[in-house]
């Protein structure tokens, strides 16, 4: 167990958890492929795919870029040295987690593969349990009441969730 203080964990959960339900879902695909329409309706959901996946890079570019700019870690298992509350931080608490929903369903959409918008779900979930939980009490512990009036203004995910 780390001190919360220092660093919210030793394993950087968040990607090993998309990556993680992403390979669940292709599995699951070869082994029980769910029905997906084909023809008009197959290319409507591709366009949606591609929106909402590039919708996830951009998001997950500009919050590094973010944490570039501040000169603080993005990686998950680091100790913060910055609280960031612009850029994308404006909108959600957790930017990257939700750009990295939105691929993972977006991908899902663009290649026929309904399991990954399950697994998008159960990725943002177990990041949610293993890793969001843990890295606010770091944050809370590290900036104080800064934290609180941030977190108190500003969803973890998105629209008030």
């Amino acid at each position: 167990m780390t001190d919360l203080k220092d660093r919210p964990n030793t394993i950087p959960w968040p990607p090993l958890m998309y990556a993680g339900a992403a390979l669940v879902a292709l599995g699951l695909q070869a082994l029980l492929p769910l029905p997906w329409p084909g023809g008009p309706w197959a290319a409507v959901l591709a366009m949606a795919g591609v929106f909402l996946a590039a919708a996830g890079i951009a998001l997950d570019l500009a919050t590094m870029l973010a944490f570039r700019r501040h000169q603080t870690t993005v990686l998950p298992n680091r100790g913060a040295t910055r609280l960031i509350t612009d850029g994308p931080f404006r909108f959600s608490r957790n930017p990257i987690y939700v750009g990295n929903t939105l691929l993972v369903a977006g991908a899902g959409l663009i290649f026929g593969v309904a399991w990954l918008i399950p697994a998008a779900l159960a990725g943002a979930f177990a990041t949610s349990k293993l890793a969001i939980v843990r890295e606010e009490q770091h944050l809370a512990l590290r900036f104080g009441q800064a934290w609180s009036d941030y977190a108190a203004r500003t969803p973890r995910w998105l629209f008030g969730v």
